[in-house]
């Protein structure tokens, strides 16, 4: 079943198991004027994760994702304004820069507290509803259920991170939103790809899998991070005439199998019994 409003997207399956896109979204609204450019605040998302994971419908997993730029809201930051990574180069719930720093808009004053609190009341707030909805729909049917929240990103940005990421980065908030069972299955599907791999290494977990992450209320929170390069033909160095690549289904294949992988892991750990 799949609902979907004009931002929002819900496809709905009874498998103990819920991918949540929260940027793989374009749509720069009626912001658009604001920016520097469309193709600067499109930049740093996700891109094509809905497309590397179309299979997941298939397994019965439901999807939650939206349209929206992380640009106009990050729905996977703390709306309190609270640093994920103190210390750490990170992005607001309405970003003002990019993920190299550069100035997402024209004006370079801080956006007005009114105008935050309106994007979060018609985006955030939605899109996390509508997460709690889910999981409490998908727990009716199951005493365990995994929370598996998809990203992606550019290979080397350093403002964020030295050298080049490893391919798979998982986060589980240093063990506290999954059981170790769960990040272990997923880490060790990731090794037998021969592929880089790190748990809880730069990226951690955001503020959806922090904040769904409740293994005692058998919820089960894991974040996927990968590097674009294993799914995209990433460039070495992106701008405006090759960045987003076109998405091919034979070049993002193998690591597309390491995922179809993963996701049945998480299925399996849901279904299985306790202890």
């Amino acid at each position: 079943m799949n609902a979907m409003s004009h931002w929002l997207s819900i496809t709905r399956g009874n498998a103990p198991l819920l991918l949540s896109m929260p940027h793989s979204g374009t749509e720069l609204l009626d912001y658009e004027p604001r920016f520097v450019s469309p193709w600067l605040a499109r930049r740093d998302a996700d891109w094509f994760i809905p497309e590397l994971y179309a299979f997941a419908a298939q397994l019965g997993a439901t999807i939650v994702r939206t349209t929206v730029s992380r640009s106009v809201i990050d729905v996977n930051r703390d709306p309190s304004g609270k640093s994920l990574y103190p210390g750490m180069a990170t992005t607001e719930l309405c970003p003002s820069t990019t993920f190299d720093g550069e100035p997402l808009y024209r004006d370079t004053r801080p956006l007005d507290a009114d105008e935050i609190e309106q994007r979060r009341l018609h985006y955030f707030d939605p899109y996390h509803a509508a997460l709690r909805d889910e999981l409490a729909r998908l727990r009716r049917l199951h005493p365990r259920v995994v929370i598996y929240d998809c990203h992606s990103i550019r290979s080397r940005i350093p403002r964020l991170f030295d050298g080049q990421l490893p391919q798979f980065n998982l986060g589980s908030n240093d063990g506290a939103s999954c059981d170790v069972a769960l990040s272990a299955a997923a880490v060790a599907a990731c090794a037998d790809s021969g592929l880089g791999h790190v748990l809880n290494g730069r990226f951690k977990g955001g503020y959806i899998t922090r904040c769904f992450g409740r293994p005692d209320q058998g919820l089960h929170a894991l974040q996927m991070e990968l590097a674009c390069r294993g799914y995209l033909r990433e460039p070495d160095a992106v701008s405006a005439d090759n960045w987003p690549p076109q998405f091919d289904p034979d070049y993002a294949a193998p690591l597309r199998s390491v995922l179809e992988t993963v996701l049945a892991r998480c299925i399996t750990f849901a279904q299985s019994p306790q202890g």
